[in-house]
């Protein structure tokens, strides 16, 4: 069930653990969960965890309690103990912006992780900034979000200090895409599709202009709405066009759909997509065979990486119901961030969180450098991640496969 209320884990507490001041709970019980004198830390969670998305707003909550857990068992933060509070955004921006005003009016959070939306987490943004209260988002990837709207201008500038991210940006992953479609996949005339969500349109504009810089042709375009299900009219469009592939820039309800119509359309050409249609959601919503279909994804295959095995092996141990799908990795790194920074903040304050920890643990961050499960966490001026590594899937047997991975260079 993808509803089930968030397990919380706490361990016990040692005899003369530090007792630590200012924002974080205080629990003086002495004995049992949070007693012992410790501060409780909460790191706040948002997520589609219900509707279409919740398969990849599952994985996000799973393993950043994932991560809380680890910290919790290994003592990582002397005196404190970490917990989770997941809220539900349904992928609708001004239900992401309630969540971040209820985040940040509760003072035991001292960071979140999410959004998985870029349109949710434009909603959010400000109002974290306000409260001088970090978000890490596992699975943003629109540039806007971290370089401003004149980002393909050329002039870069931060628009808020309390956003980060460890997924790499759109301005990476549509070159990627587009230059694998046109040199390894050899597809020279491309219809170019969108949701005309701020991700997706954003995906789709940037590869459709890498494919051109390369040579290819951009047979035509259009774009579908999300949440309806006959995209017939779209699909003869492709049809006609002559186009030997399909770019679409969105999720994978809609993706898989659409691949779906445009085979049944008489269409026989791949359809490639970017990580919003990488999950198995999108082969299952096809009723035509789709092997062949393409998306691209931020980082090497998890489960191919050494660095990996153990939050994979953790995960299943834990008793999850729902996968960690897409986004598990980069969720359990962007927790672990959190933590790290708070470590920090609690180190340089002897042992204590001081009055502005929220402050200091959003100035920690810029900071933070450790190998994760996806490999070298760290952010760059703009809060993006120093992380390039991307990896092409393709649809086999019914069952998505990698196919190419390595580190982007322009």
């Amino acid at each position: 069930m993808r509803h089930r209320s968030l397990l919380i884990f706490t361990t016990a507490i040692t005899a003369g653990a530090l007792t630590l001041t200012a924002c974080g709970s205080r629990n003086d019980k002495g004995d049992g969960e949070g007693g012992g004198g410790k501060t409780t830390v909460v790191i706040g969670v948002d997520a589609p965890l219900t509707g279409s998305l919740s398969a990849l707003g599952q994985g996000i909550k799973n393993s950043v309690d994932l991560a809380a857990r680890t910290a919790n068992k290994n003592n990582e933060v002397d005196g404190v103990t970490f917990k989770v509070k997941a809220l539900d955004d349904q992928a609708v921006p001004a239900s992401g912006q309630q969540n971040a005003t209820t985040l940040v009016g509760d003072k035991d959070v001292l960071g979140a992780v999410g959004p998985l939306n870029s349109g949710v987490a434009q909603s959010m943004q400000g109002v974290f900034d306000k409260g001088s209260l970090a978000l890490v988002s596992p699975a943003n990837t629109n540039p806007a979000l971290s370089q401003g709207d004149n980002w393909a201008k050329g002039d870069l500038s931060r628009p808020f200090k309390s956003y980060f991210r460890t997924a790499t940006t759109d301005v990476i992953q549509g070159r990627f895409a587009a230059q694998y479609y046109y040199k390894d996949a050899k597809k020279k005339k491309v219809f170019v599709i969108d949701d005309k969500q701020t991700y997706g349109a954003g995906l789709a504009k940037i590869f459709a202009q890498e494919f051109k810089r390369l040579g290819g042709k951009v047979v035509g375009t259009d774009h579908l709405t999300v949440k309806e299900t006959d995209f017939s009219s779209v699909a003869d469009k492709v049809k006609n066009s002559g186009a030997d592939s399909v770019y679409f820039g969105g999720q994978y309800p809609e993706g898989g759909l659409l691949s779906d119509q445009v085979k049944k359309a008489g269409a026989e050409i791949p359809l490639m997509g970017g990580d919003g249609i990488y999950d198995p959601e999108f082969i299952k919503a096809s009723g035509e065979k789709n092997d062949g279909d393409l998306a691209t994804s931020v980082g090497y295959p998890v489960e191919d990486l050494d660095s990996a095995k153990t939050f994979i092996k953790d995960y299943e141990a834990a008793g999850y119901k729902d996968p960690y799908a897409a986004y598990g990795g980069y969720s359990y790194d962007a927790g672990w961030a959190i933590i790290q920074a708070v470590k920090s903040v609690v180190e340089a304050n002897d042992g204590k969180l001081p009055s502005d920890a929220r402050a200091k643990v959003t100035e920690a961050l810029n900071k933070v450098s450790f190998e994760g499960v996806t490999g070298k966490v760290s952010f760059d001026k703009f809060g993006d991640t120093t992380n390039k590594q991307l990896t092409v899937y393709s649809v086999k047997g019914g069952a998505w496969e990698a196919v190419k991975s390595e580190t982007f260079k322009d």
